[in-house]
């Protein structure tokens, strides 16, 4: 069975006292479904404050936006896996579009930073999607697949098993432009059937596969009817609880 599931990623929002007053109104006022998990990624100011707010429901969790994939070091502004699992972080969003084009963050270090959550006993969402340019260009599914291959298709299955993927169309994020839910469904389906390739099809069911691009009350009912969206990894609408809510609302009960 696979989870469905709500996760926020707050990108570079919210002072500590506004950041904190969210997270308690979004546990407060979930109605999470059996099977279901809301994920908050907020940056690291929030971090153990958050934790510990939301450490009696089970069906929430914190995520971490970053994360450096060395164990220590002189590594000045960053923050290694040790650190995160001392304070209660349970899962760690990489690969994200943003980190990709504005740090240059490469297939091959975001492998390392994977292998690093995932030896330090976390969990990690990965992230892939494609550009305009490639959408138009009719190599998206070609793209996303070679993503998946080079960023974490080497891992061994029960490493895997832990892995969430979010697909993000670039070109949808932040944007207010959604795909549509057919879009959606068909690079979910192109990437649980690469999966199963890689692996096999009891993996590749069990792979919660989220979409990221501009998800809001309005369409999230819609996408996440589809056969192979998981959920999403919601931005701007996850800043506001009254957003955020009715998506996680949205979010079905787990099938199996």
């Amino acid at each position: 069975m696979r989870q469905k599931i709500a996760a926020g990623n707050w990108k570079m929002n919210k002072t500590f006292d506004d950041g904190i007053s969210l997270v308690k109104d979004i546990v407060n006022g979930a109605e999470t479904k059996p099977g279901t998990l809301v994920i908050l990624g907020t940056p690291f100011i929030h971090l153990k404050e958050a934790v510990q707010a939301t450490s009696y429901n089970d069906q929430v969790k914190i995520a971490a936006q970053n994360c450096h994939q060395e164990t220590k070091g002189a590594y000045t502004g960053e923050i290694s896996v040790e650190m995160l699992k001392s304070i209660g972080v349970e899962y760690v969003i990489l690969g994200h579009s943003e980190r990709r084009e504005y740090f240059r963050e490469s297939n091959e270090r975001i492998a390392e930073k994977i292998k690093a959550v995932l030896a330090g006993g976390l969990k990690p969402i990965f992230c892939c999607g494609e550009s305009l340019e490639i959408r138009e260009e009719g190599w998206h599914v070609r793209y996303v697949k070679n993503q998946l291959k080079r960023g974490i298709f080497d891992l061994s299955e029960e490493d895997f098993k832990k892995v969430i993927i979010a697909y993000e169309p670039i070109w949808a994020i932040g944007t207010g432009v959604t795909a549509s839910p057919d879009q959606a469904q068909e690079i979910h389906k192109e990437i649980r059937n690469a999966i199963a390739e890689q692996y096999n099809d009891s993996i590749a069911n069990a792979t919660s596969i989220l979409y990221g691009g501009s998800v809001k009350p309005a369409n999230a009912v819609e996408l996440f009817s589809q056969a192979d969206v998981d959920g999403g990894l919601v931005g701007g609408a996850s800043l506001k609880a009254e957003t955020f809510l009715p998506i996680i609302d949205a979010l079905p009960a787990h099938i199996s």
